[in-house]
């Protein structure tokens, strides 16, 4: 099993993962910053979802397998970059109108919403090859089968981002009230997250391994 003294670390370093600016929680701040925190926070079940086959992928050798070879990086890569334009153009033509009651608009159903964390998440193969690399530095061999350690260390991980994505859709949730309930202000962020979304879908594309 995985060393006590290892776990304060690595749930130090996942929190503070969790809070370093990314397409993951940039996502959560703009979705429950327009829509209410609850959409937020169904958004964030739903890249916690991807991050489990991401940890699969790390436990069963997915994740090399997407490192050794340029072609299912690249149609990965591609395929999250074209999903992020697909959402950029929704933000730019969805008529999400001024609430009243100060809530949020219930014009994405949550069972879409906790899709689209999934989709957003694991057609990112950045992720995969980042707990290839980050999840083997607290497994150790000499303790035991890694597979198991590594499906621990990716369930805490999870465990981590959790509560931290939780509070920043809380935090976004509630800042974002005022905006809507004004539909000049709606227009100005779904632009705001459409460029949001072409930025990281560039980034995406451009990016290497």
């Amino acid at each position: 099993m995985i060393h006590t003294t290892l776990l304060p670390v690595f749930i130090s370093a996942s929190v503070l993962l969790a809070l370093s600016p990314g397409p993951d929680n940039l996502f959560v701040v703009t979705q429950s910053a327009r829509r209410g925190w609850r959409s937020g926070f169904i958004l964030t079940l739903g890249l916690c979802t991807g991050l489990v086959f991401h940890t699969l992928s790390v436990a069963f050798g997915l994740a090399a397998l997407i490192r050794g070879s340029l072609p299912v990086f690249t149609l990965l890569k591609a395929a999250g970059a074209l999903y992020l334009l697909f959402l950029a153009y929704r933000a730019l033509t969805s008529k999400c109108g001024p609430d009243d009651a100060g809530g949020a608009s219930p014009a994405i159903p949550p069972v879409r919403l906790y899709r689209r964390g999934i989709v957003m998440n694991i057609t990112n193969p950045k992720v995969s090859l980042f707990f290839l690399a980050f999840l083997p530095q607290f497994a150790d061999p000499e303790s035991g089968p890694l597979v198991p350690q590594f499906l621990l260390l990716g369930l805490i991980f999870i465990a981590a981002t959790l509560p931290v994505f939780t509070l920043l859709s809380l935090i976004a949730g509630h800042a974002g009230g005022r905006l809507r309930r004004s539909e000049r202000a709606q227009r100005i962020t779904g632009r705001l997250s459409a460029l949001l979304y072409i930025g990281l879908a560039l980034r995406l594309a451009l990016g290497e391994r």
